[in-house]
């Protein structure tokens, strides 16, 4: 059986992706409150931000009225050091029996990913974000 270990090192939880109801007072709290800077605004309802070794997106969601959201969490994200690593992460999974919910993919920001769910149906992402230092 292949293990982790003969593929190549995540680097850690540097990521994650939240669902706010409202981008504009969640930007405000987190760069404001927490100091955290603005690295990309892909649209008026995504931006991710940064404190310089991390990688904090921000996904507004339609509003649901009095409904709540099921989970803030949009998904976990893990880092490898090179793009090539997440092919490599693919070809691993699949054999592991996993099967991707995306597809290796290359974004417009550089960084390269792919996403899986756990066995709770958690959505994960395994990353090379080229603005995230090692």
């Amino acid at each position: 059986m292949m293990t982790p270990q003969s593929f190549p090192p995540l680097l850690g939880l540097r990521h994650i992706a939240l669902k706010v109801k409202n981008l504009k007072s969640s930007e405000a709290f987190y760069t404001q409150v927490l100091g955290f800077k603005l690295e990309w605004r892909p649209d008026a309802h995504n931006l991710y931000l940064t404190s310089g070794r991390d990688n904090l997106a921000l996904h507004e969601t339609v509003s649901l009225g009095n409904v709540s959201l099921e989970s803030p969490l949009d998904h976990l994200g893990l880092l490898v050091k090179d793009p090539e690593e997440v092919d490599q992460w693919s070809v691993h999974l699949k054999k592991m029996g996993i099967s991707l919910t995306q597809e290796p993919k290359t974004h417009r920001d550089g960084a390269r990913s792919i996403y899986f769910k756990d066995p709770d149906g958690n959505l994960i992402q395994i990353l090379y974000h080229p603005n995230i230092k090692n």
